[in-house]
């Protein structure tokens, strides 16, 4: 008979791509992962593994039958919160994170209406960008983060929260119509504020900005938004964002700083929410998770 335990061991290694790390994160040894491994490729009658020098990966039928484990060891936390929560007042703790663009535009309505309608549940909110939050995830640290979409990877469970048109976002100096849509090929020369390489948004912007002849006179390389959307708000320096965290200039009248809505083409993103593969987002993250949602669809999108 298969045990959890050596379910699990599977799974670890899958995901670490390492008997030693696997080993690290389970709490036990080497050996004694290697073992629950060898003992489940015995029962089954086929390796899941290929020893190579960077480490092991799965064979073919190693990543299928790790998708079984993950399905298993999700039902198996489902079956547990359900039998916790019954009968009994909402508890627990929600550990999320969020990007900066969800913690401006959406965060704080989501979370007082939730902690008035749950006081029993502890909240632990962290703000970072999408490699930090997606190592955290896998890392089991957050019950889930948001973040922009990307294809995913082995550790996570990756789903649709939404799409968010791009904007130019510009201070008073440049002389820009408050929300008028903005062709950036008709524009002089920017001076344009962009995400590090690191950063997920950074690719998709700079090929938006080759691809349809929009001319640059200087790159600044920031990945602080809040540095970011002061100097804008000081400066000829522009930048581009996706409207879930502009919807606040918006309201302001741009006073502060100009929201254009870029087009011929527009531009959008994608933002997903990420959890850790092998464990299910319990029934308060759940409900965390539909009053942020709730926010977002609040924010109507300009024309």
């Amino acid at each position: 008979m298969i045990t959890l335990r050596q379910i699990q061991s599977v799974v670890a290694v899958v995901e670490e791509r390492s008997f030693t790390r696997a080993a690290i994160r389970e709490n036990a040894t080497q050996s004694g992962v290697s073992q629950h491994v060898a003992a489940v490729e015995k029962a089954l009658g086929v390796p899941l593994f290929e020893r190579n020098s960077d480490g092991v990966s799965p064979t073919p039928t190693g990543q299928q039958y790790y998708k079984r484990c993950i399905e298993v060891l999700r039902t198996l936390e489902i079956a547990k919160g359900e039998a916790q929560k019954a009968g009994s007042l909402m508890t627990g703790k929600i550990r999320a994170g969020l990007i900066p663009a969800f913690s401006r535009a959406a965060l704080a309505p989501a979370l007082e209406r939730f902690a008035e309608r749950y006081p029993g549940v502890e909240i632990e909110v962290i703000e970072g960008y999408s490699g930090t939050l997606t190592d955290l995830v896998r890392a089991e640290s957050l019950d889930f983060a948001l973040v922009p979409g990307f294809a995913g990877e082995t550790g996570l469970k990756v789903t649709h929260l939404n799409r968010s048109r791009e904007m130019l976002v510009s201070g008073p100096r440049l002389g820009l119509r408050h929300l008028a849509p903005l062709r950036l090929s008709d524009q002089p020369p920017l001076k344009i504020i962009l995400p590090s390489r690191s950063n997920i948004r950074r690719s998709k912007i700079a090929e938006y900005v080759e691809t349809h002849g929009v001319r640059i006179d200087r790159v600044l390389e920031m990945d602080t938004m809040f540095g970011t959307l002061e100097l804008v708000a000081a400066s000829d320096w522009v930048t581009i964002l996706p409207w879930i965290i502009c919807s606040p200039d918006a309201e302001g009248g741009g006073v502060a700083r100009r929201i254009s809505p870029l087009i011929d083409p527009p531009l959008h993103s994608e933002f997903v929410v990420i959890e850790p593969a092998r464990s299910p987002l319990p029934p308060e993250g759940h409900l965390f998770l539909e009053e942020i949602r709730v926010e977002l669809d609040r924010l109507v999108e300009p024309g």
